[in-house]
């Protein structure tokens, strides 16, 4: 078998490691790849270090910015607040125009609280209520249940919704379901995934009987004024059984900025 054993050392010659100095000369290549890629490694990590470092700079600047913009709106909100108050002391009748004013300035007051929280970029709607309704509300024996899902609205859209729950439960409690013990009022809130709107519903039960006001007051046309602001269609029905407040809008209003 001379002729298969010649090819066989063919082959086994062919396929022989390579020389040293082509070793070396890889080796040497390799090495340098490597310290080039410790190097660049070295100079990211560096520069994400920096980075880091600047950003953490800016976030701290944005909160102090905030919080400073924010004190001087609280400042602000309580000054108007003193001078309607002064203004409308020595008016006749005014007491409840004061009382308005005072509320209102407050639940912006609780808006801007919210919103600090938030650094500004928005709120839950979920949040949003319940803010709204707690100085309203009586811990031991809740007057208000609240079901809906996770939203999250813009800074415009929630200094109108705190309004508007400020309005609303202003109303019930002087005038609604809340003005007696046994009164309740049921806010709930759904998304229709085809149409991508929201629909709200503020429902008053247990609570005098309702007639339709003789002429609409400044809360009234308030409330429709910020649901028109959202873009959205507010409808108020005075039913027998308690008042209902039904507020119809695109999400697109509620959570991003127009």
């Amino acid at each position: 078998m001379p002729e298969i054993n010649d090819n066989l050392d063919k082959r086994r010659s062919n396929s022989a490691a390579p020389p040293p100095e082509f070793l070396a000369t890889e080796n040497i290549s390799l090495r340098l790849l490597l310290a080039q890629a410790e190097i660049d490694a070295r100079e990211l990590l560096a520069q994400a270090g920096i980075d880091a470092k600047e950003r953490e700079a800016a976030d701290k600047l944005q909160k102090l910015i905030l919080e400073e913009l924010h004190h001087r709106i609280k400042n602000t909100l309580a000054m108007v607040s003193a001078i309607a108050s002064q203004s409308l002391r020595n008016v006749p009748g005014a007491e409840h125009a004061q009382h308005a004013i005072e509320g209102r300035l407050l639940a912006l007051g609780r808006a801007h609280d919210l919103l600090l929280q938030a650094r500004w970029t928005g709120a839950d709607l979920g949040t949003i209520i319940r803010g709204a309704i707690e100085a309203f509300d009586n811990p031991d024996m809740p007057k208000f249940t609240i079901a809906g899902p996770d939203v999250r609205l813009t800074s415009g859209a929630v200094t109108a919704i705190a309004m508007t729950l400020n309005e609303l439960c202003t109303n019930t409690t002087k005038f609604g379901a809340l003005s007696v013990p046994v009164g309740r009022v049921d806010i709930a809130w759904t998304i229709d995934p085809k149409t991508q709107r929201l629909h709200l519903t503020w429902t008053e039960r247990n609570g005098p009987p309702v007639r339709a006001p003789e002429k609409r007051s400044f809360g009234t046309r308030l409330v429709e004024t910020l649901g028109k602001q959202l873009k959205g269609d507010v409808q108020l029905t005075y039913e027998s059984s308690g008042f209902v407040y039904a507020f119809d809008v695109p999400l697109t209003s509620l959570t991003s900025i127009a």
